[in-house]
């Protein structure tokens, strides 16, 4: 409730004193670009002149932390919570899901009478209820799963002319994908406008993601320099965003929307692929516990909310301040029962004399079924980083975290291991309330399950196309959530509907994109399956395969609740194949 009530009072002191309208808001984040990614940072090869105005006009949140992947960080990002607490502390296997009860970013905008919209990069949920359509989102452009290409994407999406989920039906968009997004978000801000109800437009990009591709005008000029391809096309996929970033402000700018339009721009973790070349001399890359792995940019514009000259915040901040940050900015109300993990930046932004007291903040990378103790962990305070519960760095004189203190300060190393154990104690119970995909919903039936979000205690998850044309990958189930118990049918397939193949048939390479290789370079293997099986909550089911089927259906009874579904393919001698899609639909 005291919380709550700050909030609200914040919100009230600017609503009467920066603005007589409520402020619009755009949210862009990139996709594995990280803080030395950038010209502005003293980056020495990449140009990002865009960013860079931004960055001059901006105010910088200079100790900004996020989760070292990429799922999540957009999940603390929407929801206010860490993502352990939230639900997608992992990128694949079932635990991307953004949980119910959850409130979003989205959700609270909408019911404070914004118009919400999200291009791009959802990854926390491609089912029913997880979707963003289904958690506050008005207008959506997005690819399936946590990149173009990968399992639960559009089959042979490969950067240019794809074919993305607009508002729940697939649709083919021409163009570049980062291209697409902010085109498409430029549509909705413009319809936005006319309605005269504030926007929240978040931007999400792919880019720079792996796999790695750009219009050759990008990318082709950073190997000119000697760079390896790898590194050029990764440079090039953020000279193509500064682009976008500079287009879209420029416009807002001839609308006259840049004047009361919050302007946010940000990364979803650490470096991917630019360490070698610079990484503002930090320790670490993307999924490390250290802080190249998880300390990024931040930088917020508001001219009519004074952020608009260039000045540094070095406070400890995160991602889970930017939701209670946006309700006070903005005005917002929502439920007073719904606690934050994270805090109102309003004093730090506008420098207000007011005591910060000093926090803790913890981050991690989990990346496995059920969170792990200390695993891979970071607990931060603004002159110290404990790494994985024993190494201990002062991180304002040794940025790089090189020298570990932990000997020397063993009455450090208690304190922070003592705020971890809060810290882990006040979430462990979420942990075993599993996120489900819920079948036989209205909303969406048939459900369309990739084996992308499988979940397998050992094993390789096959999470790109490149491994379904290759038939990688180890068997799994689905955690699942029988909406209403009736009749249903479940199909299952070696190859996604859009596909066209059948079960046994190879299919050739697709054809190539401007950059790498693409993940439909891959050939496609067919399975000479005689036999498709199913297994709901370890009961089996068998059907024939013939030469020639496409996909193969069982017509079962399913009650109502938990369902672990698990499905593949053997051959006339017992081997087996994995059956990477099912379709679930309620027929009763």
């Amino acid at each position: 409730m005291k919380q709550f009530m700050i909030h609200m009072v914040w919100g009230v002191l600017f609503s009467l004193s920066l603005y007589a309208s409520s402020p619009n808001v755009i949210l862009v984040i990139t996709d594995d670009q990280g803080y030395g990614d950038l010209s502005c940072h003293g980056n020495p090869i990449l140009k990002t002149p865009a960013l860079d105005a931004l960055y001059a006009e901006s105010t910088r949140l200079t100790d900004f932390h996020v989760s070292p992947t990429c799922a999540p960080t957009r999940g603390a990002l929407m929801s206010g919570h860490f993502a352990n607490r939230a639900g997608p502390w992992h990128t694949i296997m079932g635990r991307s899901f953004l949980k119910e009860g959850a409130t979003t970013l989205a959700e609270v905008f909408a019911q404070n009478g914004y118009v919400t919209g999200m291009f791009g990069k959802w990854h926390l949920g491609d089912n029913y209820p997880f979707r963003p359509e289904d958690r506050g989102f008005q207008e959506t452009v997005y690819h399936r799963g946590g990149g173009t290409g990968q399992t639960p994407d559009y089959w042979d999406n490969a950067y240019f002319n794809e074919v993305y989920m607009h508002n729940g039906e697939a649709r083919r968009f021409e163009g570049y994908c980062t291209d697409v997004f902010f085109m498409e978000a430029k549509r909705f801000i413009q319809a936005s406008s006319l309605t005269g109800n504030p926007f929240f437009a978040y931007i999400s990009t792919n880019a720079p993601h792996s796999p790695f591709h750009c219009p050759d005008e990008y990318w082709k000029p950073y190997e000119a320099m000697g760079l390896e391809s790898r590194v050029a096309v990764f440079y090039g996929m953020i000279a193509n965003i500064d682009d976008r970033v500079g287009d879209l402000r420029r416009w807002l700018k001839d609308e006259g929307l840049a004047e009361n339009t919050i302007f946010i721009f940000m990364t979803d973790n650490g470096t991917a692929t630019g360490e070698t070349v610079f990484n503002a001399g930090m320790r670490g890359k993307k999924a490390s516990e250290y802080d190249g792995g998880h300390r990024v940019p931040f930088f917020i514009h508001w001219p009519k909310g004074g952020l608009n000259v260039g000045r540094d915040v070095d406070r400890l901040t995160a991602h889970v301040d930017i939701l209670p940050t946006l309700l006070d900015l903005c005005g917002l109300t929502m439920d007073y029962n719904y606690s934050f993990d994270g805090r109102s930046l309003i004093p730090l932004l506008f420098d207000i004399p007011t005591p910060w007291p000093d926090r803790v903040l913890v981050t991690d990378s989990q990346r496995v079924v059920d969170p792990i103790k200390w695993r891979k962990s970071s607990v931060m305070t603004e002159e110290w980083r404990l790494v994985n519960g024993k190494e201990l760095y002062a991180i304002k004189k040794d940025p790089g975290q090189k020298q570990d203190l932990g000997a020397e300060y063993p009455e450090m190393v208690e304190r922070l291991r003592e705020a971890y154990e809060l810290w882990w104690a006040s979430m462990v119970d979420s942990f075993s309330n599993e996120a489900r995909i819920i079948v036989g919903h209205p909303a969406e039936n048939p459900s369309h399950l990739t084996a992308h979000d499988w979940i397998i205690a050992e094993g390789q998850v096959p999470w790109h196309q490149s491994h379904i044309r290759s038939g990688a990958g180890d068997l799994g189930h689905w955690a699942l959530e029988v909406e209403a118990g009736g009749e249903y049918e479940i199909t299952i397939a070696r190859w996604p509907r859009e596909a066209g193949a059948a079960i046994d048939e190879a299919i050739p390479s697709g054809e190539p994109v401007p950059g790498l290789r693409a993940f439909r370079e891959t050939p496609g293997v067919g399975f000479d399956a005689t036999q498709a099986i199913i297994s709901l909550n370890g009961e089996t089911f068998n059907q024939a395969v013939h030469p020639g089927d496409r996909e193969v259906s069982f017509d079962v009874v399913l009650e109502s609740g938990r369902l672990n579904l698990g499905s593949w393919f053997e051959n006339e001698i017992g081997e087996q194949f994995s059956a990477y899609y099912a379709y679930v639909e309620r027929v009763d």
